[in-house]
């Protein structure tokens, strides 16, 4: 028998999404539900999964075990968000309502607003109050069931800057309860101070900032927004093949406005990541589906910047691409740290099964990470990342949108929100 401090038990119903990863075509509607369920874990690993009926044959109990009678409850894994701007300065309700009014994300940016209007306000912020506002977004998030989180960079455009948002990722994850992965997005637009010399910007991160950012492991990740009037294919690869012999693992912004092959330079480059790929080609999904890069889909953004097109979803799945779901998390083109509201908008956008999008939002986002032998399911020997909300069967995460049905976050065996609040330890 195994030894246990802390038991779950009675649990309408446990999602595992067990089994092998990461999870394609008809693999991703095989959510290993477990009825009237039970899950303990020890020292945050978890060492048992299955019925309730049999749970006492398995774990012993110690004098100091936490035992929660769950009943009413449904559990996931904790939820992954694998695509997030969190570190930054200022808001851009203004610009939204310019959007609203018919103005397009390329106009803005043509006018010095979008993404340099949240640079000059992350340039500005003192580091003490990046760190308050991250730690803040975290506990929304934290409510909201999200237990991992990879976080970007991007908004500095110059070294201080982005050492100073990678530094606060790193600072925040030694004290909030989420798990961040760190990126750095140097690579996110072209800053105004070198805007008619590109090529001097490209040498800055290549010669400089990039080798200062690695010996000081700010970041396991490199991302690059690969887009017409950004970077082009060949600035793309030529920054990732330099990151990647610094030892970092490659992400990058694909095909978001337009069809420029992005997802295809993504699969070329074993990135583990294209994100984004509402414009890609019948190509790239081939390429995708022939590659371990994963689709990492974000249904926020087209709905907030009022597109009239969505990603191919289905023909990714269709085709066997690995897909996932994140909230894109910034100031101009997502403002939710909500992955539930992800998972909906997958379903209800997206032509999602509910099934699909919850394995996109949890063991296929670890996999995107690295992290799925840790994290993304519900396994003996994984970390108890554990999700319990409010309902009668997991249908009701997509069937009843609107309220935060989440009622208790575990991470690593530790209950860091109870009852819908944080616990603060």
């Amino acid at each position: 028998m195994e030894l246990a401090d802390l038991i779950i038990r009675r649990l309408n119903q446990l999602v595992t999404c067990s089994g092998p990863v990461p999870k394609r075509k008809e693999a991703l509607k095989e959510i290993g539900l477990i009825e009237e369920a039970a899950i303990a874990s020890y020292k945050g690993k978890i060492i048992y999964v299955g019925n309730d009926k049999d749970l006492e044959k398995n774990i012993k109990l110690t004098p100091e075990t936490i035992i929660l009678e769950a009943e009413g409850l449904v559990g996931f894994p904790g939820f992954i968000d694998p695509h997030t701007h969190l570190p930054f300065a200022g808001t851009r309700e203004k610009e939204f309502v310019l959007r609203i009014k018919g103005a397009s994300y390329q106009e803005l940016a043509s006018q010095g607003l979008g993404i340099q209007t949240t640079v000059r306000a992350t340039r500005e912020i003192t580091k003490e109050k990046l760190i308050e506002l991250c730690l803040e977004r975290l506990d929304t998030m934290l409510r909201h069931g999200t237990t991992t989180v990879e976080a970007k960079s991007g908004y500095g455009l110059d070294w201080e800057t982005e050492i100073k948002q990678l530094e606060v990722l790193n600072e925040v994850n030694q004290i909030h309860p989420i798990e961040i992965v760190p990126t750095y997005l140097g690579a996110h637009e072209v800053p105004p101070e070198y805007r008619h010399d590109k090529s001097k910007y490209l040498e800055l991160l290549i010669k400089n900032i990039m080798p200062e950012i690695r010996r000081r492991k700010l970041a396991e990740f490199i991302d690059i927004f690969c887009e017409e009037g950004v970077y082009s294919l060949e600035e793309t690869k030529k920054l990732a093949q330099e990151a990647k012999k610094m030892g970092f693992k490659i992400r990058l912004h694909a095909d978001e406005f337009s069809p420029l092959g992005g997802a295809e330079l993504a699969a070329e480059l074993e990135a583990s990541s294209a994100d984004h790929l509402i414009n890609v080609s019948d190509n790239g999904i081939e390429a995708l589906a022939s590659s371990s890069t994963v689709a990492i889909l974000l249904p926020m953004v087209p709905l907030f910047l009022r597109l009239e097109k969505w990603p191919p979803a289905r023909r990714l799945i269709e085709a066997g691409a690995t897909v996932a779901l994140a909230t894109d998390f910034n100031p101009g083109s997502s403002m939710t740290e909500c992955m539930p509201l992800v998972i909906q908008l997958a379903v209800f956008l997206l032509n999602f099964q509910i099934e699909e999008a919850l394995q996109a939002a949890t063991i296929n986002a670890a996999f995107s990470l690295g992290r799925d032998r840790w994290v993304g399911s519900l396994e003996v020997g994984k970390n108890m990342d554990l999700v319990l909300c409010s309902m009668p069967n997991y249908l009701h995460l997509v069937y009843h949108p609107g309220p935060n049905l989440v009622r208790h976050v575990f991470k690593k065996g530790n209950w860091v929100v109870q009852d819908g609040q944080i616990c603060r330890t």
